[in-house]
């Protein structure tokens, strides 16, 4: 039987809504650097710098959905690995493309072309989505945090 905390929690877990603090947590450190990033700096930035960063930032925003309600870390693991993986990154890609702007849309097409190298398990088109995506995350979490939490909720993760 399960205390009153643990069904409380569960049930948090159960309607979890990431919102916008996520975005502010995650800036608390890292604040004072992009609000120190001009315009000009920014264009400056490789798409696979970008990508570098957004992948970073995807992968915490996918521990932070998983983690409600407390699960085992093998469990955890799982669950992240099965979401982070480049055939998924694809898949979200695809799925946001409807719901961007047209410089999202030109950063996405950045990251595609800098997308070089790749994993030999992987198909050059899947890669390079997914570098596409990692870098539209990298470059929206430094120029608009907001715009990065509304798009990240649109993602089906499955629980």
């Amino acid at each position: 039987m399960k205390s009153k905390e643990e069904k409380l929690l569960h049930e948090q877990g159960e309607h979890l809504q990431v919102d916008s603090s996520w975005c502010q947590v995650m800036q608390a450190a890292t604040g004072h650097l992009s609000q120190q990033i001009s315009q000009a700096q920014l264009q400056q930035i490789s798409p696979t710098a970008l990508a570098y960063l957004g992948d970073a930032v995807y992968e915490l925003f996918v521990r932070m959905f998983y983690l409600m309600p407390p699960q085992r870390s093998e469990t955890y693991h799982r669950l992240v690995v099965a979401q982070v993986k480049a055939e998924m990154q694809a898949l979200h890609l695809r799925s946001l493309i409807p719901h961007l702007q047209q410089n999202e849309l030109e950063i996405v097409r950045r990251g595609r072309n800098a997308a070089t190298g790749r994993p030999k398990r992987v198909d050059p088109d899947t890669y390079q989505q997914a570098t596409s995506l990692e870098t539209l995350i990298g470059y929206l979490y430094l120029t608009d945090c907001q715009r990065l939490t509304e798009l990240l909720q649109k993602l089906q993760l499955e629980k």
